[in-house]
């Protein structure tokens, strides 16, 4: 079944169009990458359909036409986005950029808002470590861990991960690869946009290539991974 249904998504810029009627799916649980080169529309595709930008087409989730649902109705109803460039609040602790997380959910100390944060603390313990820290101090890898708890903190059912690897060391991009495969593991769908197709395509069941704003491939993530034309343009191999 699906929980994500996307038929002639477009996104324009003016008079650019960055989104050109993309057609594609998320099933409940399921993890799929969406892979190409800069510019090819992903974070465009990710901002529409988490509200950010307005788009044409028609996009359901969980059964509803979100047609011109806000932001933040998408993210209250479980369509949560981690952006590219993490996005943390720089002058609130880790402990407060987590709270915020949950805004949606009711008042701070509730006992379920709690768990999660001591959820959130057990998928990344350096976080746990810096809880009193200002986000903006943080390192680019503890940041992004900490939007991606906050994120978890609205207990989303369908999770938007943009660029969640770039530029950060090769040691905190597994662990937070490790954790994405573990979110996903505990029944969370996630659609990943993703530049390291590789590690993209080996996490995922199921896969898009977006090229110049349009789907050009899609399939199974391990067929792809083994496509002449995926491992030439974007793995790097002949």
């Amino acid at each position: 079944m699906s929980l994500l249904e996307v038929r002639g998504l477009q996104v324009a810029y003016g008079g650019i169009r960055a989104v050109k009627g993309v057609d594609f799916e998320v099933g409940e649980g399921e993890l799929v990458s969406l892979i190409g080169a800069n510019g090819a529309g992903k974070s465009s595709t990710l901002r529409a359909l988490s509200g950010l930008l307005a788009a044409g087409g028609r996009v359901t989730y969980a059964g509803e036409v979100l047609a011109d649902r806000p932001a933040f109705a998408r993210a209250r109803a479980g369509l949560v986005m981690v952006p590219e460039g993490r996005g943390v609040f720089p002058a609130l602790s880790v402990d407060e950029n987590l709270s915020v997380g949950a805004y949606s959910r009711g008042a701070a100390g509730d006992a379920a808002v709690e768990r999660d944060r001591e959820r959130v603390f057990g998928l990344f313990p350096r976080l746990a470590e810096r809880r009193r820290q200002a986000g903006g101090t943080l390192s680019g890898g503890e940041q992004q861990m900490l939007a991606i708890g906050r994120a978890l903190m609205s207990r989303p059912k369908l999770l938007l991960l943009d660029e969640p690897s770039m530029g950060l060391a090769p040691l905190v991009v597994q662990t937070i690869f490790s954790v994405i495969r573990t979110i996903h593991a505990e029944g969370v769908a996630v659609l990943l946009v993703e530049q390291n197709a590789r590690a993209a395509l080996e996490l995922a069941s199921r896969a898009y290539v977006m090229d110049s704003g349009n789907i050009t491939l899609s399939g199974a993530a391990g067929e792809l991974l083994h496509d002449p034309r995926v491992k030439a343009a974007y793995l790097g191999e002949t």
